[in-house]
């Protein structure tokens, strides 16, 4: 009976030996792992669990006055945490925009960072930028869309639900939501919860940027809500601090 038993437990053991050996399965129980870490020891070990090493969204300053503006954009760009830029030039003339939305699509096409345009289909599809961002008084997305066709089209959703099901239906490739914290960037007329997070989860797959006053001292709650991206602005370009190379390299 003991012999049985014992073989028994031998054949298990093997069994186990030959699903851990397998790559797909042993990844799986990896990352489970890092997971179930991250929970229980908070933002100490937030690198084990995030795969995307590229989580910054960046938005530009307000104004853009002189040309070291873009030796400092190369150097923060150079940092491979950046995926997208975003040019947010509100007050800037339309000959202006195209002239640095030129001069930027170059460096981001360098360091293979998508280049996006602030509310303007028209302009995104004159220098041809990579796509854009709309808000919620701007161009809806199905008229964007005949403009843009395929390229990324993101929209901002505040902290309504409504909001990101209709973005969803309507096609967007990301939903943004805040602000999250008070912003030096714009003044802020909705304020986001952690919560919209996890109900934009449940309700889409589509990628999910978080905006509003993130820095240093509180972007990792945000990651630790599984947000995809973070809009950055202010932090990174009207840091009193740090300049903005040093800025960037304090986001691990």
């Amino acid at each position: 009976m003991e012999e049985l038993y014992s073989k028994a437990l031998l054949n298990f053991g093997r069994k186990i030996l030959r699903i851990l050996r397998k790559p797909k399965k042993f990844l799986i129980i990896e990352l489970t792992c890092a997971h179930l870490q991250l929970k229980e020891n908070g933002q100490k070990n937030l690198r084990i669990n995030r795969k995307n090493k590229r989580f910054v969204y960046l938005i530009s300053p307000n104004k853009i006055k002189n040309e070291d503006f873009y030796t400092k954009l190369d150097q923060v760009l150079s940092s491979k945490k950046v995926s997208f830029f975003q040019l947010r030039l509100k007050k800037e003339k339309i000959i202006n925009r195209i002239y640095i939305g030129k001069k930027i699509k170059k460096i981001c096409k360098k360091y293979k960072v998508k280049f996006l345009i602030n509310d303007d289909p028209m302009l995104a599809k004159k220098i041809n930028a990579d796509g854009c961002h709309l808000g919620q008084k701007d161009m809806n997305i199905l008229k964007a869309r005949k403009i843009l066709k395929n390229k990324i089209i993101g929209i901002t959703c505040h902290n309504s639900v409504y909001l990101a099901k209709k973005a969803v239906e309507d096609g967007a490739n990301y939903l943004s939501f805040g602000a999250f914290y008070s912003s030096k960037t714009k003044k802020v007329k909705y304020r986001a919860n952690l919560k919209i997070l996890s109900l934009a989860k449940k309700l889409t797959n589509t990628p999910i940027v978080a905006i509003g006053g993130i820095k240093d001292t509180n972007y990792k709650k945000l990651l630790l809500n599984k947000v995809n991206f973070l809009a950055i602005s202010s932090y990174i370009w009207n840091n009193k601090k740090l300049n903005p190379k040093e800025a960037i390299n304090k986001l691990i």
